[in-house]
């Protein structure tokens, strides 16, 4: 037995494109891979946010539209970006070998005060069309919690934030894990 096989004949070529054509087989007229129908930026968007809540916050409690959060420690490196978002990017951020252009320190501010600074921060910064900035948020423990209120509640924040891509907490000479660094989304 030959394992070589015979080059087909036009007979055989002939008879298997008019097989094609009849059960309703076109040419390509691209060798580009069709991912089906174009999703809308903000869909895209949320969905890589929520596969970054689901699994970053497996064991979360709840979201900080009704004021609870998981507590963190103040040691606690802090560490959350989208899936999609490159490793070198991920790595330069954690290495703080991206510039901040603006800063915020929430040093003294109740929860709700500290909310709202941040909140107009993040706006302002978008508008300026920053790409990296620095939030201070200290590692004081809260009167009545046995954790950082701020520190916690920041963590929860900037990953609902649409415009967020990722944030780590700094190094040592920019406040370790009382600050963190935020990668903000290019705006166009």
């Amino acid at each position: 037995m030959s394992r070589r096989r015979q080059k087909p004949d036009d007979d055989e070529i002939n008879a298997f494109r008019q097989a094609l054509s009849e059960a309703g087989v076109r040419p390509m007229q691209h060798n580009r891979a069709d991912p089906g129908r174009p999703r809308r930026a903000e869909e895209a968007a949320q969905a890589r946010r929520a596969a970054a809540t689901d699994a970053g916050n497996q064991n979360a409690t709840g979201r900080t539209s009704d004021g609870r959060v998981d507590p963190v420690r103040p040691s606690t490196y802090l560490d959350f970006a989208l899936p999609d978002l490159p490793y070198r990017t991920r790595s330069e951020l954690k290495k703080g070998r991206l510039g901040w252009q603006a800063g915020l320190d929430l040093h003294g501010y109740t929860i709700d005060e500290a909310r709202q600074e941040l909140e107009s921060f993040l706006h302002e910064a978008e508008a300026e069309r920053a790409r990296c900035v620095l939030i201070v948020h200290g590692k004081a423990w809260g009167a009545s919690a046995n954790y950082p209120v701020i520190k916690s509640h920041v963590n929860a924040w900037l990953r609902e934030w649409p415009s967020v891509l990722a944030f780590c907490s700094a190094t040592p000479i920019d406040g370790g894990t009382g600050a963190v660094y935020v990668l903000l989304r290019r705006q166009r």
